[in-house]
């Protein structure tokens, strides 16, 4: 059992630092955004990419442990979460503790990921306002003004003004 829960507690530090990794490219990405800067956010994009690669290669590994952490405990495997196994650690305070630590760092390092992630949806959500204001502002001024011109059953005839600026005659 001992083994076990030295190559989960490896697993998890593990797991923290990729997702250490993945606050780190947040913070990339937030200045990429601010900046505007497409070729670096692609840059930040592939790597999150890669992060998330080794993110689920050790979630398969850290199943495996848990699932073999569940047949000498003798529980289901669908149950075993970190925090019940810390339960079921009762009689081994050292290793209860140990995880208790790793999972509390991982906890913390998600949070930070979220906060981080929901402050970049915020500045993408202001980006794609910004592109749509100026496409709209594009549009309305290609766009002539209509006239107040209506016709004999009082309907607005919609004729536009001309293009060009002035009607002056020289």
């Amino acid at each position: 059992m001992a083994s076990l829960m030295d190559n989960l507690v490896e697993v998890l530090e593990k797991e923290n630092g990729e997702y250490e990794k993945l606050v780190e490219l947040a913070q990339q990405k937030k200045k990429a955004l601010v900046k505007s800067d497409i070729a670096e956010l692609e840059r930040v994009t592939e790597q999150e990419q890669e992060v998330s690669g080794a993110l689920r290669n050790l979630e398969i590994r850290r199943d495996a442990v848990l699932k073999d952490m569940s047949d000498v405990l003798g529980k289901q495997f669908e149950e075993m979460t970190i925090t019940r196994l810390i339960g079921y650690l009762e009689q081994q305070p050292k290793e209860q503790e140990r995880l208790s630590k790793v999972r509390a760092k991982i906890l913390t390092t998600g949070n930070r990921l979220q906060e981080s992630n929901r402050r970049n949806e915020e500045l993408l959500n202001h980006a794609l306002e910004m592109v749509e204001f100026d496409l709209t502002l594009f549009k309305s001024m290609r766009q002539a003004p209509e006239t107040a011109n209506y016709n004999k059953d009082a309907y607005n005839t919609g004729d536009l003004l001309g293009n060009s600026g002035f009607d002056a005659k020289q």
